[in-house]
């Protein structure tokens, strides 16, 4: 179960560290986008600078043509055409600033999502991690208490050992005094058998010369 918990805890620190680089992606990506953005605010302020010289330029060569050929030709409507070349130009840059504005906008708001999903999921981690960092604290105490009762019924099962040995000790050495006088009584016994019987044949051969002497008596009278 700790072996376990443990890798789990990896898997969990292999993930965030996964989504803090995504969002370092997502950062890089929103601060590209932001020097596009610039880069096409740059293009327009230039786009709208050339339009203002060309517009002065074709001024200059238009008066210049009608100091010459001011009864020749009827008159260019130099204003009307500016006028032209100004809305064109201004609704190409209002067109390349909403396309800008809209891209931004969009990688904007995706990007918020994507961090928004992160973060939850990041939240969903620490979580997760702060959970199980408790249950492996919980799982260490756990541990420690059964180590130390491992160590206490290691000395109870030494202790015990070592009274049962002593024991076992005395009751060896019982056993063999038990035996050693029950060997010494085997041959008491013995003896005694040996001495009942000469005993016995004694009484025997008595009991015989006695007979044999009433006979004897029995016969003179």
């Amino acid at each position: 179960r700790f072996e376990n918990e443990h890798l789990l805890r990896q898997s969990v620190e292999s993930d965030i560290t996964g989504l803090l680089r995504v969002r370092d992606d997502l950062t890089l990506t929103k601060a590209d986008l932001e020097s596009q953005i610039e880069s096409i605010t740059e293009e327009l302020v230039f786009l709208r600078k050339n339009h203002e010289e060309e517009r002065d330029r074709l001024r200059k060569e238009a008066g210049g043509s009608v100091n010459v050929a001011v009864d020749a030709a009827p008159g260019v409507d130099l204003a009307a055409i500016m006028e032209k070349m100004r809305k064109e130009y201004e609704e190409m840059a209002e067109k390349y600033r909403q396309e800008a504005k809209e891209h931004y906008e969009q990688q904007t708001a995706e990007l918020q999502q994507e961090v928004v999903l992160y973060v939850e999921q990041l939240e969903g981690g620490r979580k997760e991690i702060t959970e199980r960092r408790q249950v492996f604290q919980s799982l260490e105490l756990e541990l420690q208490s059964l180590l130390s009762m491992k160590q206490t019924l290691e000395g109870s099962v030494a202790e015990t050992e070592a009274r049962y040995s002593y024991q076992l000790d005395q009751i060896q050495q019982a056993i063999s005094s038990l035996e050693a006088q029950l060997r010494q009584l085997r041959a008491d016994m013995e003896a005694q058998n040996n001495q009942y019987s000469i005993l016995m044949d004694v009484k025997t051969r008595l009991e015989m010369e006695i007979a044999t002497y009433r006979r004897l008596l029995e016969g003179e009278e």
